[in-house]
């Protein structure tokens, strides 16, 4: 990854969040990160809530987006949102393939793949989670499983297809479990993803960004942020809260 490029802190609030609670959040992030102009940072909300962020994160510094979409542009799929909706609430960011859902809704590779594809073609950003489980980790086959989710969206669409992309490495194991992944663990997958994608097409590494999640805090995330090979992060819990999430975001500036 250039030097010259961003890092970027997205904020993924899961399944929480109400009108009032917002209000505040949105509007203390805006105010207590406004002087941020060297990295991106995104909060992806709730469905519901995207009017919201948009209204309170207009002409802000920030950017908002969601935590999933649909793989077909429209039609009798109900309960489902489409990317086209997605995008008429200003939505710059789509989290596709999160462990939470693909693993409550048996989502396959080549399900999470066209969701991928789908927020590419309506121009917005993916945010493609990938990541072992613990036994997984165990056995060794970390990066096998790695490969096999990228190897994926690449034979269903093609080598461009992760232009303009952002890869978060979140191993299944330590989402929401007070323990990241080591700095040796991290930097060995995000830089194993880039020299994969590097050897596909070293266009789309350009562009592309490679990200941690998984347990990060205001505790470890300027450690995280600083190996080399990562280029910012995915924020679970710590989103929820202001002065945490705006500590991170004020961390990781420093660095850059």
């Amino acid at each position: 990854m250039p030097k010259n490029i961003k890092k970027i802190i997205i904020g993924n609030m899961k399944m929480n969040g109400s009108k009032e609670f917002n209000e505040s959040l949105f509007s203390d992030l805006k105010h207590n990160l406004s002087a941020i102009n060297n990295l991106d940072i995104v909060l992806c909300v709730p469905y519901p809530y995207l009017y919201q962020a948009q209204n309170i994160l207009a002409k802000s510094n920030l950017f908002w987006g969601s935590q999933n979409v649909a793989k077909y542009e429209d039609g009798a799929f109900t309960g489902e949102v489409s990317a086209s909706m997605l995008k008429e609430f200003g939505s710059q960011f789509v989290i596709v393939g999160h462990s939470e859902r693909s693993t409550a809704y048996c989502e396959s590779d080549e399900n999470i793949a066209e969701k991928f594809n789908i927020v590419k073609k309506f121009n917005m950003t993916p945010i493609l989670c990938v990541g072992e489980t613990h036994i997984e980790r165990e056995a060794g086959i970390m990066e096998s499983v790695v490969s096999s989710q990228l190897d994926t969206i690449i034979n269903l669409y093609g080598k461009s297809i992760l232009n303009n992309s952002i890869i978060a490495y979140e191993p299944i194991w330590a989402i929401g479990s007070d323990h990241a992944a080591t700095s040796e663990q991290i930097q060995k997958m995000c830089s194993f993803i880039k020299k994969l994608v590097n050897k596909v097409s070293p266009a789309n590494l350009k562009s592309l960004k490679v990200i941690y999640g998984g347990s990060v805090n205001s505790k470890n995330a300027l450690q995280l942020c600083s190996l080399e090979s990562v280029d910012g992060a995915l924020i679970g819990r710590a989103s929820l809260d202001e002065n945490e999430f705006s500590n991170i975001c004020q961390q990781v500036q420093r660095i850059l």
